[in-house]
């Protein structure tokens, strides 16, 4: 997955907005204009690294002459102790960007990690780690990055890159059936279709109606036992609802395709990272 520029710098340039109304009460009337000083981030617990650049971007927004030394880059694993990048530059201005960067940083980095945690306990399995749409509002893109630094998978983006027939979409209209075949009529020839089922009989009968995907919601690992040997890989399986670190391997090996987990960015703990000032 790729971030775009424009896309970052409008993230950030909000950020600081909020942060900075038109004076740093602090920093402006504490530190001369001229000083200059080195900083340094550093990782005080072990994970993986996401969102480097967009949290050293903050730096080179407010200080285009930022110097910058990367020791690591997004994906990596990093230990207590680790100095994950150096910069020096304009001392009021490294600390009027400190906290929007750090929150950037600490964030995505604390999902890449749970998301490496996930990929390694289903290794060996048929199972991939993917992602949901429970993001936060306007921070979707980096969320969605930060899984796929950790290893992961993204699931769609938004409403416009797949129909999913949730359980909701279903009882309103009546049934997968028809609800099926009611947007086979209108969909383009692009357009995969997902079910989500609730039991063996609705995977049944989605698998009846050709869909790319099925659903297994909030089911237990015997019903997904069952409903792998049902489809029998004629159908792509994606298991969501109540997964854990400590369930996640049981369920991979019941055979299906991808585990879900809106945990990657709904409740995520942050990271812990430092930025230290050389003295």
């Amino acid at each position: 997955m790729i971030l775009l520029p424009f896309y970052v710098d409008d993230i950030i340039k909000t950020a600081l907005s909020e942060d900075i109304n038109y004076i740093d009460s602090t920093a402006d009337l504490l530190i001369p204009e001229d000083s200059l000083s080195d900083a340094y981030f550093v990782a005080k617990a072990s994970g993986v690294v996401a969102g480097l650049e967009v949290a050293l971007r903050v730096f080179t927004i407010l200080d285009p002459e930022m110097k910058i030394n990367c020791h690591f880059k997004d994906g990596d694993e990093v230990n207590n102790g680790d100095i994950i990048a150096e910069f020096s530059g304009h001392t009021r201005l490294m600390l009027k960007a400190e906290r929007t960067a750090l929150n950037i940083l600490q964030h995505m980095s604390g999902i890449a990690t749970y998301t490496r945690k996930c990929v390694e306990l289903v290794k060996g399995t048929n199972a991939s780690i993917a992602d949901t749409r429970k993001t936060l509002p306007g921070l979707r893109a980096l969320q969605k990055y930060a899984v796929t630094a950790g290893g992961g998978r993204n699931h769609r983006y938004n409403l416009t890159d797949a129909a999913m027939l949730k359980d909701n979409h279903i009882d309103a209209y009546g049934g997968i059936t028809p609800a099926v075949k009611a947007l086979r009529k209108k969909a383009g020839h692009m357009l995969q279709i997902e079910v989500e089922t609730r039991n063996l009989d609705e995977v049944r009968e989605a698998l009846e109606c050709g869909v790319d995907v099925i659903m297994l919601d909030n089911m237990d690992c015997a019903q997904m036992t069952e409903a792998v040997k049902i489809v029998d890989r004629r159908a792509k399986l994606e298991a969501s609802g109540n997964i854990t670190l400590e369930n996640i391997a049981e369920v991979a090996k019941t055979g299906i395709d991808i585990i879900s987990l809106g945990a990657l960015t709904h409740s995520v703990t942050a990271f812990d990272i430092s930025m230290k000032w050389r003295k």
